[in-house]
């Protein structure tokens, strides 16, 4: 689904030439104390003035930690790998000036360009939400840019198995990022959107517009006939008065009423006015973060049960992905606030009443 197009677009000279974006899922359109400085919800990888790249260039295999030791302080950039108690190889590396790197991590250094923390998926996910220990590394991951085209993208990482040891994969996998690729930090998953892939999505601008669109329709309630209003961008933690709800089981949008109960121990199931059909009555809430969305298409569904609205090509993709939960799960979720979707599709499809006048 997120599939580059075809044609080629030039990028005017002076403007940097862009790489692609890491978009952190779960946020929707920036963290909830909002974007400050490398710490934000999404990174855009430019090309750099100067190339910082390195690429490997000696080998050593030594049997003892005193020459391991010797040759990692050489002042040269050297990672260490212990094969057993007697064997260690240490890999010097070199200045490549064809491509440009990006680091990625939880530590607030400065060799890391993007400070990303763990997810808290839901209604958590607000300034109150603590994390008591992260599970991201300090130094999680590296992006390498080729600085010539196609400008390809690859990401460098290691990971621990259940007996500690260090892992690289299998040789049959790629590190080449495609359009779409997802990066599981073990606590957040970055997605990757390339140049081409971005050009072809919808922007911030695109989608306040397709928010002005649905409120010009004067969508109604059924009930109360009081027109609904999505609330603006910059209000879309904020419940206000005329926004709509919906009723998860049906797709039926009303406004906010306090009848219909089904019983007092679920608070949240109510029964649709129009077809009497028991769930989920929450309010919908427009997703924001652009790169999230396969298509340009109109908000026409909704994500079951937190309710953000997106496109029909966006939310049937979303509601397919396996994402990471935890260290050993994986269930789909809503990319805009990474609650697991539950129903039948994960998604529904929203019926808005029109204005009878």
């Amino acid at each position: 689904m997120f599939s580059p197009g075809q044609e080629e677009h030039c990028t005017p000279n002076k403007e940097p030439v862009k790489y692609g974006e890491l978009v952190v899922l779960g946020y929707n359109g920036a963290l909830p104390n909002g974007d400050r400085g490398r710490r934000k919800s999404r990174f855009a990888l430019y090309k750099r003035p100067k190339a910082n790249g390195v690429k490997p260039s000696t080998v050593h295999v030594i049997s003892t930690p005193q020459a391991s030791k010797a040759i990692s302080c050489k002042g040269q950039h050297s990672i260490s790998y212990t094969l057993s108690r007697n064997q260690t190889v240490v890999v010097e590396y070199t200045h490549d000036k064809d491509t440009d790197m990006f680091q990625v991590g939880r530590s607030t250094e400065s060799p890391i360009d993007f400070v990303v923390t763990d997810t808290i998926s839901g209604s958590q996910n607000n300034d109150e939400a603590q994390i008591t220990q992260s599970t991201i590394s300090r130094f999680a991951c590296r992006i390498v840019c080729d600085r010539n085209e196609p400008y390809t993208a690859r990401i460098f990482a290691a990971g621990f198995d259940s007996s500690k040891n260090i892992f690289l994969g299998v040789e049959s996998e790629t590190n080449v990022l495609q359009d779409g690729s997802l990066i599981d930090l073990c606590g957040a998953t970055l997605l990757w959107r390339t140049a081409d892939g971005l050009f072809h999505a919808p922007t911030q601008k695109h989608i306040e517009a397709l928010r002005q669109e649905i409120n010009a329709a004067r969508p109604q309630c059924p009930v109360g006939l009081n027109t609904l209003a999505f609330p603006s961008i910059n209000r879309k933690e904020v419940v206000e008065e005329k926004q709509p709800w919906a009723y998860l089981s049906c797709g039926h949008v009303h406004g906010y009423h306090n009848w219909g109960h089904r019983s007092d121990t679920e608070a949240n199931e109510r029964e649709c006015p129009m077809c009497r059909t028991v769930g989920p009555y929450v309010p919908l809430w427009l997703g924001c973060e652009a790169g999230f969305y396969v298509d340009a298409g109109p908000p026409t569904h909704a994500f079951t049960p937190c309710g953000h609205v997106c496109s029909e090509k966006s939310a049937k993709y979303w509601s397919q992905i396996p994402l990471p939960h935890g260290t050993h799960a994986f269930h789909a979720a809503c990319p805009f606030c990474a609650t697991q979707l539950v129903g039948e599709q994960n998604c529904i499809k929203l019926i808005f009443q029109g204005p009878v006048d």
